[in-house]
């Protein structure tokens, strides 16, 4: 076994490799761009080395310099998490060169599945079922546009060297084939450096089911069941589950069996997932799954097949590439129980799941309910450079039923304050009626999507103590004297007090009376809610309104505020009253970046008429496409960016031109 290894990445992948090889005796040794400096995974790891600046092309894909870094730390091995260079077969190369044991698969195994259309040529020759499509090297678009329409829409363009998402189309109508194709090219060749692309068959009702297969370097090769990560938003996991719900034993054996031939016929060694995209219009069946990819990696979602087979796929790695044989054969392993994996991301799902920044101001994850898989702490900040992930939350039970049930609850206990997650949208999807019972799709959550993201009212106890709380009114009595309790009380009159807080795109003037003896009486709306405080402490306020105990948490980020309710988060800003709101009634003269990123595309120009939807902006954000639309019909006053101009959150884009009466 080796003595010491460096881990080639960053985040909660990082830290998930510390653990494992501290609990085995193994020395670590993190990397870092300056962006990650005082990371977690810097403070885990044995000792830390710089690689460069914060972009990711300046740090954390330099092969020479992690190269050096194993030679001065005496690294023996590395091991590179996913994403970054966990798929690039030069890296590989470069490592065994240099004498460096790669903890994965050779490179000529990633070049085998490294490209997409290559794959699926080499699965078909292993009779490996794959998607009716275009697989070849014709890029011309209007070649790839007349095999589309041979196909028979919808289709989905995929780059061929992609993965998580990027580079991805799904296009419904021949006539926007060529605007979807240029998209997923740009896409390809920003995130892996190749623009092209493949074309298949778009199944109506599809479910995404992988196959965990490990292999070692004695001719030995095993598949750990399966995991179902259908719900996916913009071709991107959400939850993840393992088993999948309603698999037939058949169709487990047969896609497992598909699964080690297309391993063996790579030599694998290693951990890699085999992803089948299954047809479930009518069910599942075994003669209705078709081969999407391999990614020769570990996997994102890999806890959920550690928790229901007892096995440390981490554990696993190490061993293989040390030289070991397999740990355990075929045989040897079962299914245990049912686990849930959530990802914790900060991105706004109202806004299309924009990524979202910011500092984590308050964190309390649920780690005495659920694993919890994290790179972060309280005090961190999510920056554009990466993906933004906060967490993933993993819980096992002996059922489905359970399992999910248990996810909810961690979910619920969940507490972020400084950026916006999408924890309320993750509870929203365990609580669907259709995926509680099983009946999930790759489309599930773009069917129901409003529904998953509709913000209910406000309850008028959270709209009370986000009052009370911005008045300085939520604090815990001081001393023994009973006078300390009056908390905002007069003796000659109960005191009268008003917050204005700006909640949910609008502005709440909130009257709020001392009653004495830590009591108040809020006015809501023409209501008045009396409330008792019986104990405030620790971010926690417990309170009595006419006989009903009940509680809650509160954080506060400097002008900000979240209070914490019956599982779910409410953001309250406290308002500058002095402000006018003469930037938000030109609101729509404006566009304006919605997150920091790269203005990839920019058609707009001054005078160009336009009209309301008309994209205009193209902005990269970690490393995903988003199009920006005016906001109304008109005509383009001023353009404040040009392409490829770097942007923050916030930052005008353009302005259209004041629209007069004789227009109107």
């Amino acid at each position: 076994m080796f003595k010491k290894i460096l881990i080639a990445n960053r985040g909660e992948i990082a830290c998930r490799v510390i653990e494992t090889a501290r609990r085995l005796g193994i020395r670590t040794v993190a990397v870092y761009s300056d962006a990650d400096a005082n990371s977690k995974h810097v403070a885990l790891a044995d000792e830390a080395w710089r690689l460069g600046p914060a972009p990711v092309a300046e740090s954390y894909l330099k092969v020479e310099r992690i190269i050096e870094i194993c030679r001065l730390s005496k690294a023996e091995a590395v091991h590179p998490g996913y994403g970054f260079l966990s798929e690039n077969p030069g890296f590989v190369d470069a490592l065994t060169a240099a004498g460096i044991t790669f903890i994965g698969p050779s490179a000529d195994a990633i070049r085998a599945m490294g490209l997409k259309d290559a794959a699926k040529a080499l699965m078909q020759k292993a009779g490996v079922p794959v998607v009716p499509g275009y697989h070849g090297d014709n890029q011309d678009p209007a070649f790839l546009k007349a095999r589309a329409d041979e196909i028979g829409y919808p289709v989905l363009i995929k780059a061929r060297a992609g993965g998580g998402g990027k580079g991805m189309r799904r296009v419904d109508d021949p006539i926007d084939f060529l605007a979807a194709l240029e998209g997923a090219q740009r896409e390809g060749q920003a995130s892996f450096g190749d623009p092209c692309v493949l074309i298949e068959k778009y199944l109506t009702k599809p479910r995404h089911i992988e196959i965990q297969v490990f292999g070692d370097n004695h001719g030995n090769a095993v598949h750990l069941f399966e995991r179902d990560c259908s719900l996916q938003r913009r071709h991107q996991k959400v939850i993840e589950e393992a088993p999948a719900p309603g698999m037939p034993e058949a169709m487990r054996a047969a896609m497992g069996a598909a699964a080690v031939r297309a391993a063996k016929a790579i030599n694998y060694s290693g951990a890699g997932t085999i992803e089948f995209i299954a047809d479930v219009s009518d069910g599942l069946s075994e003669d209705r799954f078709y081969f999407m990819e391999m990614n020769t990696r570990l996997q994102v979602e890999h806890p959920v097949t550690e928790a229901i087979t007892g096995q440390d796929l981490v554990e696993w790695q190490l061993k293989v590439a040390s030289g070991e044989k397999l740990p355990l054969t075929q045989d040897q392993l079962s299914i245990n129980g049912w686990a849930f994996e959530a990802r914790l991301y900060a991105e706004d799902a109202a806004k299309g799941f924009l990524p979202a920044t910011g500092t984590l101001d308050h964190l309390r994850l649920p780690a005495h309910i659920a694993r919890v898989d994290s790179g972060v702490r309280q005090g961190d900040t999510i920056t554009p450079y990466y993906d933004p992930m906060i967490a993933k939350i993993i819980v096992h039970g002996p059922d489905r039923k359970t399992a999910l049930a248990r996810l909810l609850a961690a979910l619920e206990a969940t507490e972020v304050a400084g950026s916006v997650t999408n924890a309320t949208f993750l509870a929203a999807l365990c609580r669907h009626e259709g995926f509680a019972a099983g009946d999930v799709d790759t489309g599930l959550i773009g069917r129901d999507q409003d529904a998953l993201i509709a913000q209910g009212e406000t309850p008028p106890t959270v709209m009370a103590l986000a009052a009370l709380a911005s008045l300085g009114l939520l604090r815990p009595a001081e001393g023994t004297d009973p006078w300390d309790r009056l908390i905002g009380w007069r003796g000659w009159s109960a005191s009268r007090q008003f917050a204005v807080l700006d909640h949910k795109g609008a502005r709440h003037e909130i009257e709020a009376r001392s009653l004495g003896r830590s009591r108040f009486a809020v006015h809501l709306a023409g209501n008045v809610l009396e409330l008792e405080l019986t104990h405030v402490g620790d971010g926690e306020i417990r309170f009595d309104t006419g006989g009903h105990r009940d509680k809650a948490r509160l954080a506060e980020t400097g002008q900000g505020l979240s209070v914490f309710y019956a599982g779910e988060a409410f953001e309250f800003v406290r308002a500058d009253v002095l402000s006018g709101d003469d930037e938000g009634d030109a609101a729509g003269d404006k566009l304006v970046a919605p997150m920091p990123g790269l203005v990839k595309v920019l058609t707009a120009q001054k005078g160009m008429a336009v009209t309301r939807g008309q994209p205009l902006v193209i902005l990269e954000a970690m490393k995903m496409e988003h199009t920006l639309t005016a906001p109304r019909d008109g005509v383009i006053a001023d353009v404040f960016v040009a392409a490829g101009e770097q942007v923050t959150d916030g930052t005008l884009l353009l302005a259209l031109a004041e629209e007069t009466a004789d227009a109107a």
